[in-house]
């Protein structure tokens, strides 16, 4: 099975595979001249991990399968996209949550709305980057600064989240992220501790349903729990390896077999490709 990377730290299992032929090309290299990488792309049984603004040329261009899939691309853009789908689709399962353009009336409204403290945001942070906790004025007016989009949430009482992760179609990992002894964060990267006992299957419930009705098909979801009831805090594209036992051999695993096993029998067969086989 021919394929072509756009990530070699994300794929360097699959180039370790037989069954697999993986050619890398930068995204650089792509914005440079896609043209050029046309023919390479077309011969491809799959595209993985591209960057988000080749994926529509990549897709609806070319008409290539790429991974991970379109809706986790749409709807793990940022922060407000995962929301406002969520908002739609499984409204009691998100903490309040208050998106607005950065501008002194919609800040003096969001400031009279929330009750203190909440959760304030950046939309496209990752690993607890970007997330600050809004205790009093000066806090707001500290985070107005670094924004031109708002984005608050409630502050739910936990000390502790879940980290769900898929690949494919398979919940490959799940385990509690307890908050650093130095922050509120709970990111295992930002000192946030690891424990794997006692996962709430209503959690693993929630992001099975949500995978599988919003087409989702890498991400690591976190949940927080409060009480016996989850929320979906965000979900993240792109991931780390951090606490998933196995690292990312288990990562490979799974990839492996959902690209074996999906290959679209719709679109034509190039006939010098091998016929994808079942994973065993």
């Amino acid at each position: 099975m021919k394929l072509v990377s756009f990530n070699v730290f994300r794929t360097l299992g699959l180039a370790a595979d037989s069954r697999f032929q993986v050619s890398y090309i930068k995204p650089q290299e792509f914005a440079r001249s896609p043209a050029l990488s046309r023919p390479v792309l077309e011969s491809a049984d799959w595209i993985l991990f591209p960057e988000y603004w080749q994926f529509s040329a990549l897709a609806c261009g070319l008409d290539c399968q790429v991974f991970p899939s379109q809706n986790t691309y749409l709807f793990g853009h940022d922060k407000i996209e995962t929301t406002r789908v969520c908002q739609l689709m499984y409204p009691h399962n998100i903490p309040e949550t208050l998106i607005a353009a950065n501008t002194p009336e919609e800040a003096a409204r969001i400031w009279e709305e929330m009750s203190l403290p909440f959760i304030a945001k950046l939309p496209k942070a990752s690993q607890g980057e970007g997330v600050w906790l809004i205790s009093n004025r000066q806090d707001w007016l500290d985070y107005l600064s670094r924004t031109d989009r708002l984005y608050v949430q409630e502050y739910l009482p936990i000390d502790r989240d879940l980290r769900i992760v898929l690949v494919g179609e398979d919940i490959i990992a799940t385990y509690w992220r307890h908050q650093s002894d130095r922050s509120f964060h709970t990111n295992v990267s930002r000192g946030g501790q690891v424990s794997y006992s006692d996962i709430p299957e209503s959690a693993v419930a929630l992001v099975r349903d949500m995978a599988r009705t919003l087409k989702i098909n890498h991400a690591g979801f976190d949940v927080a729990m409060v009480g016996n009831h989850p929320y979906l805090l965000e979900f993240n594209r792109l991931f780390g390896n951090q606490g998933i036992p196995g690292g990312g051999k288990t990562i490979d695993k799974a990839m492996s077999c959902y690209l074996q096993t999906h290959t679209d029998h719709h679109r034509p067969l190039n006939p010098r490709r091998p016929r994808p086989q079942r994973c065993a």
